[in-house]
């Protein structure tokens, strides 16, 4: 898993609980993906609306419990974003 998914992980995760949710995804896309983009930890196409940033959660959920972990928003980004 690449270390952009690491990095990426890290700035979702709002509570520094390891653990993503879906409202933390939405939030942290909309306050910090422009610039996520910017730095290149995010492609511009990857920063959406809250319906764009749940689709890549409910992707992202392999196991269907409504948090993500690293390991399952790793081999979403890695695959999607081309890393």
């Amino acid at each position: 898993m690449s270390e952009r998914a690491r990095l990426l992980f890290e700035a979702l995760d709002l509570d520094a609980d390891g653990a993503l949710t879906r409202v933390e995804v939405i939030a942290a896309l909309r306050s910090k993906g422009p610039t996520l983009a910017a730095r290149g930890d995010l492609p511009f196409w990857g920063v959406g609306d809250a319906e764009a940033s749940s689709a890549l959660f409910d992707e992202a959920d392999a196991d269907g419990d409504a948090v993500l972990t690293f390991e399952e928003i790793a081999v979403v980004v890695d695959r999607r974003f081309g890393w």
